[in-house]
């Protein structure tokens, strides 16, 4: 499930009374995951820029099909 339809499916469920919770467990999950992404890909010395964070987030997003 992409991060658009997981925050989707928060917000559009109007008896959820803790959305803002859910949303920020959603974010936490995904900076969780990207962080270990960067430390594998690092260790395996993958040859990527890793300087330029909004390019690594861009591969991340696609690789995890984001």
């Amino acid at each position: 499930m992409t991060l658009k339809e997981k925050f989707k499916e928060i917000l559009t469920a109007f008896w959820i009374s803790n959305w803002e919770d859910e949303c920020e467990k959603i974010a936490d999950e995904f900076a969780i995951g990207f962080a270990n992404w960067i430390r594998v890909c690092k260790l395996k010395g993958r040859p990527y820029d890793f300087e330029n964070i909004k390019e690594l987030l861009i591969i991340y997003k696609e690789e995890k099909e984001l």
